[in-house]
């Protein structure tokens, strides 16, 4: 269709008349040309998704599948040859750690050798103020903040050499207890299983112990325990003394024995039972 428009003035000679070449020019409607659908682009068709999703279509529209592409692990392809690319990959979480430098090393093993012998010396100065077992050790150097790989051989040295020495320090411990402080077998125990010897060591220890031995020495604190409860009448006096001897420790059938003993003692000083108030 042409849609005609009506003549422009410059044709118009000023008296109504058309020049010819104006009648034949008649102004038309500017005409666009249409291209086909397969030239039309417009700006966003350069845009990587929209290629992206062109490139799609065509696979699909054609029925090629796309090939998959696997990592290579060694570093040749399937086809058996090895690019460049391949020849350079590098499993990250495979690889070896880097070896430490001749510095790291020498500064490392100076502080192993210097918490070696701080350990050496804090242990010989605990053991000089009194006896005290591996296991204390380690919880004192725990507190030191000394590394366990190191104070561990440490004390492994110190025990070849005979300065932690739990066996003899549980035979120690046994004699003392008993002799100065009275204690019995079941209290002797108790006070080296709280330093954590070993129990053949504990056993050793109290075999040393005889039951003559822990009866003689149950009768002696009894006797002299009875001294102390004069004023109180025969059933409290014998109620408190058996909690006494079984504080310290002694089997019940010591503790019946040195009271036995202890009570016939007070009988012989004359001893009423009767308790003034």
């Amino acid at each position: 269709m042409v849609v005609k428009f009506p003549s422009s003035p410059e044709g118009d000679q000023g008296d109504g008349s058309v020049t010819p070449e104006a009648g034949e020019r008649e102004h038309l409607a500017p005409v666009t040309p249409l291209r086909r659908a397969s030239d039309r682009r417009t700006d966003g068709d350069d845009h990587p998704s929209r290629r992206g999703r062109a490139s799609r279509d065509g696979a699909a529209r054609d029925g090629a599948a796309r090939p998959v592409v696997a990592l290579p692990a060694d570093g040749t392809r399937h086809d058996g040859a090895t690019s460049a690319a391949d020849a350079g990959w590098n499993n990250t979480w495979g690889a070896e750690p880097a070896a430490p430098s001749l510095a790291d090393e020498a500064e490392a093993d100076e502080e192993t050798v210097r918490q070696a012998r701080k350990t050496s010396g804090v242990a010989i100065r605990q053991l000089a103020r009194r006896g005290m077992s591996r296991w204390e050790l380690e919880q004192l150097l725990n507190r030191r903040e000394i590394d366990p790989e190191v104070y561990g051989p440490e004390l492994d040295r110190l025990e070849v050499l005979g300065v932690i020495d739990d066996a003899a320090l549980a035979t120690t411990l046994a004699f003392t207890q008993h002799s100065r402080k009275g204690l019995g077998r079941t209290a002797i125990e108790q006070e080296l299983k709280r330093r954590h010897i070993e129990p053949e060591l504990i056993e050793a220890a109290l075999a040393d112990i005889g039951d003559d031995d822990e009866l003689e020495r149950a009768t002696e604190l009894a006797v002299k325990r009875i001294g102390q409860l004069s004023t109180y009448d025969d059933e409290t006096a014998r109620r408190r003394l058996h909690g006494f001897l079984a504080r310290k420790g002694y089997a019940s059938d010591v503790v019946r024995q040195a009271m036995d003993a202890a009570f016939a003692t007070r009988r012989s000083r004359g001893g009423s039972g009767v308790r003034f108030q």
